[in-house]
C-alpha cells in the first residue's frame, strides 16, 4: 500500500509514518519544510525502515498538485492518505481573539483537509483507496477557549460525514480517527501554557478562564491520555481493514466520551441512513 500522510516532522503524523513503514507500507512523509525531517529520519533509522520525504503545504494548492503529481509519477498510484498536518489553538476566546487568527486556524486544520483531499480523491478512486482523517474529540465535543480549533474539526467531521456514503459507492473508504489528550506531541502542551498571558489577554473571561484551567489541571482529564504511538496503531489498523468504520475512537476513554453526545459513536447507523439516500447498498 502506498500511503501519503501529512504533517509528519512531529507528533502523531511522525508516529503513524513509522507505524505505516512497521507494518509494511510504502510511506510518503510530507511536511511543509522538509528541513525539520530530522526527527523523523532519526525515528526511522532506529526503527529500521525508511520513508519517503516530500514537501506538501496543505495551504498551498500548487504545492499538494506538486506533491500528488509527483508521488503518481514515482510509484504509479496511491492507495491512502491520511490527513494529519494541522495547528493547535489555545486563545482567550473567539470574542478576544482577531479575526486573522481564527481564519488562520481554519486555513490549516479544516480547509488544508479539504484541498489534499479534492487533489488525492482522483487517484484514491483508481486504487479503490483509503482517505482518513486524524480528527479530535473537540469536533465532537467543543472545549472551552478553543473555540477555533473545535469549529475546524467539527467543520472536519462534517466535511468527511458528508463526504463517506459518497465516497465509498465509488470504492474509497472514508474514516475519522479521534484522539483524545496526547502529552507528547505539540498539540498536548496547554495544561502548561503560559496561565499569566493567557489570562491578561482574557479580559472579562480571566475569572472563568482560570476555573477552567484549574479544572484541565486538575480532574478534567484524568485518564485521558495517551501516547501518539498508541494513536498511530490505531490509524495504521484502521487503514488495514477491510471494512473501517467511519468513525474510530483511539481509546476506551475516547469512546466513552463521545457516547456522551454520539449516540451512534462509531458512525454506522449515519452511514447506512446516508447511503439510503443516494441509493447505495455499500
Amino acid at each position: 500500500m502506498i500511503v501519503l500522510i501529512t504533517g509528519t516532522s512531529s507528533g502523531i503524523g511522525l508516529a503513524t509514518a513509522i507505524t505505516a513503514a512497521k507494518a509494511g507500507f510504502t510511506v510518503v512523509a510530507t511536511m511543509r519544510d522538509p528541513g525539520r525531517d530530522g526527527a523523523l529520519r532519526e525515528a526511522a533509522d532506529h526503527a529500521g525502515v525508511t520513508v519517503d520525504v516530500r514537501r506538501l503545504d496543505v495551504t498551498d494548492g500548487a504545492s499538494i498538485a506538486s506533491c500528488l503529481q509527483d508521488v503518481l509519477e514515482v510509484y504509479g498510484r496511491l492507495d491512502a492518505v491520511v490527513n494529519n498536518a494541522g495547528v493547535s489553538n489555545f486563545d482567550p476566546t473567539m470574542e478576544m481573539s482577531t479575526m486573522e487568527a481564527l481564519r488562520a486556524n481554519l486555513e490549516v486544520n479544516f480547509f488544508g483537509v479539504v484541498a489534499v483531499s479534492r487533489v488525492a480523491m482522483p487517484l484514491l478512486r483508481a486504487a479503490r483507496g483509503r482517505l482518513l482523517t486524524v480528527g479530535s474529540v473537540h469536533g465532537v465535543v467543543g472545549q472551552p477557549f478553543n473555540e477555533a480549533y473545535a469549529a475546524a474539526k467539527c467543520a472536519v467531521e462534517g466535511f468527511m460525514e458528508s463526504l463517506a456514503p459518497v465516497a465509498a459507492a465509488h470504492g474509497v473508504r472514508v474514516s475519522v480517527v479521534v484522539p483524545g489528550f496526547v502529552p507528547d506531541t505539540e498539540f498536548g502542551i496547554f495544561p502548561d501554557i503560559n496561565r499569566g498571558t493567557i489570562r491578561a489577554a482574557s479580559g472579562p473571561y480571566a475569572g472563568t478562564f482560570d476555573g477552567y484551567l484549574d479544572w484541565v489541571r486538575g480532574a478534567g482529564w484524568e485518564g485521558a491520555g495517551q501516547s501518539k504511538w498508541e494513536v498511530a496503531e490505531v490509524v495504521v489498523r484502521t487503514l488495514s481493514e477491510d471494512e473501517p468504520p467511519f468513525r474510530v475512537a483511539t481509546s476506551a476513554w475516547v469512546a466513552e466520551y463521545l457516547a456522551r453526545k454520539l449516540a451512534d459513536p462509531d458512525g454506522s447507523a449515519v452511514q447506512g441512513l446516508a447511503r439510503t439516500w443516494i441509493g447505495a447498498s455499500v
